[in-house]
C-alpha cells in the first residue's frame, strides 16, 4: 500500500495557507558551457535523476474523512515538463532582475494536486549565465526518502556522467476511497499512535507533533525542552505578513571570515569562536546598522533572537553520519557597539548550548556527502516549523558546502543562494551556503514588512568589513 505521511509532514500541509507557502527554494547561478545550455538538456537529466527518487513522481492524497494522515501515491498522468519550467530576463539581465524573479516565483504555492516540486530554468543572464531555481516542498524533503532536486542534479566532474538509467516506472494505480479507508483502520491497529487527526483538531502549533520525533537519522529533533521560556523581544523582524516577497542576494569571500576568526581569536580563545561564530557576528552587526538606518531604538540590551540550527551527533557519536537537528537560541548583541566584542558575546553563547547536547555546529556539516546544503535547508525549514513562534525574532540558517566547483552538463555553478520559508509573523529568514570560496546569504523578505531588505544586505557587506578591522577586543 502506498507510504503514509509522518504526522510532521502531514503538519507542514495542514498549516499552510496563501501567506506562508512552507517550501523551500534555492538558486544556482551557472557559467555557461562552449556548447551551451537549454531548457531541453535540464528536463533530460532531471527526468533520469529523479528514476532514482521516486517521491519526485509522486502526489498527496487525502483520506476520505480525514480519518487518517494521508498517503503518497503515483501521478498516473506525471509529466516532467509540467514541473520543468522556462523563464528569461531582458539581456543583459542583472543581479536585481534576477532577484525580483525570485520573490515573484518563490511566493507562489505548489500544487496539491501533483508532485510537490518546481524547477526553473532562467535565460538572460549578464556574461553568459544562467540561473537554476527550485521549489521542494518541506513535506516532500525528509532526507531519508527524499532530498532536495538540487541535490540530484549536480556533480563533480565538468565532465557529465555516462548514465544509463533504465527507466521502465509505470505509475501504479491510484487506491479507491475504499481501499484508502481500509488502510488507514489496518493502519490504525498495527501503531495506532500515527493516527492523528491533524486537521480536524485544528493544530496551530507545529510544536504539539514535533515532540513525537524518535530523533533517528533524517528526522528532526525537537530543542522545545531545552529552549528558553522567556518570549523574543519585540522587533519590527516580527509583524504580519502577506503574499508578497523580497529576495536579496549578497556574495561575500569565505577567507575574510577566516581572517577574522584567526585575526581576533588568537591565543587562549582560537578553539572557541567558529566560523559560524563569525557569520552571526556579521549578520549582527548588519542588523545594528539597519536598525539604527530606520530610526529604532538601540541600546546596550538591544537584542533580536535567532534560532540557529545545528546538526547533531547520532547515537554512536558520529557527527557526519546522520542528519538531525537540534535548535540553538541566541540573542545576538546587537546594543554591543564593539564588533570584537560581539563576536566574542556570540561564541561564549553558542558554546554553552553547544557543550549542553550533542550538538556540534554548523561547521560539521560540510562532512555530509554530495551537495547537501539544499537538503540540509530544507530540513532546517521544517526545524524553524516546528518552533514556537514566540521563542525567536529570525531563522539563521548556514549549511556548509563544497569547496570545489560543482557543474551540470559541464556548467559550472559560480554562486548559490537558499530561499528559506517565511512563517507567520516572521518577516524575514536568512539561508546561508559556502561554496568553493565563497559565502552566499539569501534573505527572503515580506515586501510590506522590510522594503528595505536591500538596506539589510548592504550591511551584511558592511558588517564584514567592520570585523575586518575591527582591534582585538579584551574578551573573558
Amino acid at each position: 500500500m502506498s507510504d503514509r505521511l509522518s504526522t510532521l509532514d502531514n503538519s507542514f500541509l495542514a498549516l499552510e495557507d496563501p501567506t506562508t507557502p512552507m517550501h523551500v527554494g534555492s538558486v544556482m547561478v551557472f557559467d555557461a558551457p562552449t556548447e551551451g545550455f537549454d531548457y531541453d538538456r535540464l528536463v533530460g537529466i532531471i527526468a533520469r535523476r529523479i528514476a532514482y527518487v521516486p517521491r519526485y513522481r509522486q502526489r498527496v492524497r487525502t483520506v476520505p474523512g480525514r480519518v487518517a494522515n494521508p498517503v503518497w501515491i503515483d501521478d498516473e498522468r506525471f509529466d516532467v515538463t509540467y514541473h520543468v519550467r522556462r523563464s528569461a530576463l531582458p539581456r543583459p539581465g542583472g543581479d536585481e532582475q534576477l532577484e525580483e524573479l525570485i520573490a515573484r516565483i518563490q511566493p507562489r504555492p505548489l500544487d496539491r494536486t501533483r508532485p510537490l516540486w518546481e524547477v526553473y530554468l532562467v535565460e538572460g543572464l549578464a556574461e553568459d549565465r544562467f540561473a537554476i531555481i527550485t521549489k521542494t516542498h518541506q513535506a516532500l524533503v525528509d532526507g531519508v526518502n527524499a532530498v532536495d532536486i538540487a541535490h540530484l542534479i549536480l556533480e563533480d566532474s565538468q565532465t557529465p556522467s555516462a548514465e544509463s538509467v533504465d527507466d521502465t516506472w509505470r505509475p501504479s494505480r491510484e487506491p479507491s476511497h475504499t481501499e484508502l479507508v481500509v488502510s488507514a483502520l489496518a493502519d490504525s491497529v498495527r501503531t495506532p499512535s500515527q493516527i492523528v487527526d491533524t486537521v480536524q483538531s485544528g493544530i496551530t502549533d507545529v510544536k504539539a507533533t514535533a515532540g513525537r520525533l524518535l530523533g533517528t537519522a533524517g528526522e528532526v529533533a525537537s530543542t522545545l525542552a531545552r529552549a528558553s521560556t522567556s518570549p523574543a523581544p519585540t522587533s519590527p523582524l516580527n509583524a504580519r505578513i502577506g503574499k508578497a516577497r523580497r529576495f536579496v542576494m549578497v556574495g561575500t569571500d569565505l577567507d575574510d571570515y577566516k581572517k577574522i576568526r584567526s585575526r581576533l581569536t588568537k591565543g587562549a580563545f582560537a578553539d572557541d569562536v567558529t566560523i559560524n561564530d563569525v557569520i552571526l557576528a556579521t549578520i549582527t552587526g548588519a542588523f545594528r546598522t539597519w536598525l539604527m538606518t530606520r530610526g529604532e531604538s538601540v541600546h546596550g540590551g538591544t537584542t533580536i533572537r535567532a534560532m540557529v540550527p545545528v546538526s547533531v551527533h547520532d547515537e554512536e557519536g558520529d557527527p557526519s553520519n546522520g542528519r538531525q537537528l537540534d535548535a540553538a537560541f541566541v540573542d545576538l548583541p546587537v546594543g554591543e557597539p564593539g564588533a570584537s566584542m560581539r563576536l566574542h558575546q556570540i561564541a561564549f553563547a553558542m558554546r554553552q548550548q553547544i557543550e549542553a547536547g550533542r550538538a556540534v555546529g554548523a561547521d560539521t556539516l560540510s562532512g555530509l556527502g554530495g551537495f547537501a546544503p539544499p537538503t540540509m535547508h530544507t530540513l532546517a525549514a521544517r526545524l524553524g516549523g516546528a518552533m514556537s513562534r514566540r521563542l525567536y525574532n529570525v531563522a539563521i540558517t548556514n549549511v556548509p558546502g563544497p569547496q570545489h566547483p560543482l557543474y551540470i552538463a559541464g556548467a559550472q555553478m559560480v554562486s548559490t543562494y537558499p530561499v528559506m520559508p517565511l512563517s507567520a509573523s516572521k518577516g524575514l529568514s536568512i539561508g546561508l551556503t559556502s561554496y568553493d570560496g565563497g559565502v552566499y546569504y539569501g534573505l527572503y523578505a515580506d515586501r510590506d514588512a522590510l522594503p528595505d531588505t536591500d538596506v539589510l544586505g548592504q550591511s551584511i557587506v558592511d558588517g564584514l568589513q567592520e570585523l575586518l578591522e575591527a582591534p582585538r577586543s579584551r574578551a573573558r
